[in-house]
């Protein structure tokens, strides 16, 4: 029997792992050291039940995740201003990356601008169709967004400056670059420049390929790590996404599959018969939040209600929903959300936070509602009178 005390320390450290699995030490101190402390222990669950590979040093821990799908784009990286990474950001910091792999113990911005542009004038890049200069604001606001990622990650330690300043008036900007960051970033299960594939989906399939299992018991070792990943990293598995041997595999030992994930991390399993969703009581092991404050959280949940009653709604029937809820609550919103035109947007926010959460999904001008919507209908009210509205209500009849 586990004492409580480190049971309670093994699973702060997993969660903490799973909401951010790359800890640094002076962002991430107390969890670091819970972590270097239950390090046998986390590395045996966590290789056993999902195969991920976990380090950890005085300076970082870092959890190898592994993407349960490849196509899911519900999850981007953000930029200052919570926009989406576009493509052309993400091609950027692999860049900036390789440029500070090889840079001094320290680098500027305009340093680093430098040796991005000297990358990127590479062939191969433009052949594809990447293109990059810093002559205008906007290229230099990507720049910017991929440093400020990477000072967020822990990459880069800012050390005098400011990168605004350098976005209006040139200014640069002094970093050190952190090293033991550096070295753990790269996740994948084999080295880039082993693919050989020469497409983008197949060189990611080919990154995350896993070794074939040649045993029933390592076929089933592998599902049972499959299906243990997908149930800690998605809002909700879905019975009907899965392979057939991923799912009658789910379902015979779902029950044990979702307790040991119960115990391990406090999550609690919500089983219907569409599929699982392990709900985190403490609502910390998500990076969407529903429901919320605010004008997109309570816009948000309106729209969920209004497609938790339905199969299927078209936009235009969404936006007029939309108007409508705007001009009932322009008087708690933001303001402009009654402007001509402003429903695209507060639509836009709404299925991007519900897609995410994989409680509908939009095909061109139609959105679906997903079982898991269901916890957000509203039925009608049911009035129930009380003995004194009875008695008054006789003692008035007469």
């Amino acid at each position: 029997m586990i004492p409580a005390e480190e049971q309670a320390q093994r699973r702060a450290a997993l969660r903490a792992l799973l909401a951010k699995p790359l800890l640094v030490a002076d962002a991430d101190g107390e969890a670091l050291v819970l972590v270097r402390r239950h390090l046998t222990e986390l590395r045996e669950w966590l290789n056993r039940e999902t195969g991920w590979r976990l380090v950890a040093d005085s300076e970082t821990a870092r959890l190898f995740k592994t993407a349960t799908t490849l196509s899911d784009p519900s999850h981007p990286a953000r930029g200052h201003h919570k926009e989406p990474f576009s493509r052309r950001r993400y091609v950027t910091i692999c860049l900036a990356l390789s440029a500070l792999a090889r840079a001094d113990a320290q680098t500027t911005l305009g340093g680093l601008a430098d040796d991005v542009l000297t990358a990127a004038a590479e062939p191969e890049l433009a052949g594809c169709g990447f293109t990059l200069s810093l002559d205008s604001r906007a290229d230099r606001s990507d720049l910017v967004a991929v440093v400020r990622l990477l000072l967020d990650w822990g990459v880069l330690s800012r050390v005098s400056g400011d990168e605004e300043a350098y976005l209006s008036a040139g200014t640069d900007v002094l970093y050190d670059v952190r090293r033991p960051v550096l070295g753990v970033l790269l996740s994948g299960l084999r080295g880039p420049s082993t693919v050989t594939a020469a497409g983008s989906s197949e060189r990611l399939a080919e990154l995350t390929a896993e070794p074939v299992a040649e045993s029933e018991e390592l076929r089933n070792q592998a599902l049972r790590r499959r299906l243990t990943r997908r149930l800690l990293d998605d809002p909700v598995v879905y019975y009907d996404e899965l392979e057939a041997d991923e799912r009658a595999y789910l379902l015979s030992q779902r029950h044990a599959i979702t307790r040991r994930i119960a115990d391990a991390t406090g999550m609690i399993p919500e089983m219907r018969a569409e599929g699982i969703a392990m709900v985190d009581p403490e609502d910390e092991l998500t990076d969407v939040r529903m429901p919320e404050q605010r004008t997109d959280g309570h816009l948000t949940l309106l729209v969920a209600e209004y497609l938790a009653r339905r199969e299927q709604a078209g936009l235009d029937e969404l936006h007029a929903f939309l108007r409508e809820a705007a001009a009932e609550h322009s008087a708690y919103w933001r303001k402009g959300v009654t402007e001509p035109g402003a429903e695209t947007e507060l639509l836009a926010i709404a299925l991007e936070k519900l897609t995410a959460l994989r409680l509908v999904e939009a095909d061109g001008s139609v959105v679906r509602s997903r079982s898991a919507i269901a916890r957000f209908a509203l039925s009608e009210p049911t009035i129930r009178e009380t003995r004194k509205a009875t008695a008054d209500a006789a003692s008035t009849s007469f």
